[in-house]
């Protein structure tokens, strides 16, 4: 009978030791996927606030100026749809030393705009979207004035160029 109680106990310890070693590897991964769902939540926040702004055509004052000299037709108020945000892994970056992360922005309007409009308009959606990932992962500081890159404590992410479908 002594030597039965001594074995639950060991049974018990390494069961529970089992079970440490599992939440410590599950709480690694569940990080890194919380990291990635936080920069969509901020990318997708951003990239409707680049759109309202775009659409509403308001516009810091030296890019209004440009507009108005060159594409007149984005000052008037427009409509613009998300059709979808992505990423892709886009493997380890040697120079940050961090996963790099690469968002894609797909975009349609009824309106139709010149390829220089687009790229204005793409590139206004693809700012705000830098800029609200930025702001969540508090890294405004280690990026440019462009927020590109912008990085968080794993991952590094660029923008690919809006798709326009």
């Amino acid at each position: 009978m002594i030597g039965d109680s001594g074995q639950i106990s060991g049974e018990y310890l390494l069961l529970a030791g089992v079970l440490v070693l599992v939440l410590m590897v599950s709480a690694v991964f569940i990080a890194s996927e919380s990291e990635l769902n936080s920069a969509m939540e901020a990318a997708r926040q951003g990239v409707n606030e680049g759109i309202g702004t775009s659409s509403s055509a308001i516009y810091p004052k030296q890019t209004f100026n440009d507009y108005s000299k060159t594409k007149n037709d984005l000052l008037i108020p427009y409509s613009v749809e998300i059709v979808n945000v992505s990423y892709m892994d886009m493997g380890y970056d040697s120079n940050f030393n961090k996963k790099k992360i690469q968002f894609k922005v797909y975009v349609t309007s009824s309106k139709e705009f010149s390829k220089s409009q687009q790229v204005s308009i793409g590139d206004r959606i693809n700012y705000n979207l830098r800029k609200s990932i930025a702001i969540t992962f508090n890294t405004t500081s280690s990026t440019n004035k462009l927020y590109n890159p912008v990085f968080s404590p794993h991952y590094v992410f660029t923008t690919a160029n809006v798709k326009w479908v």
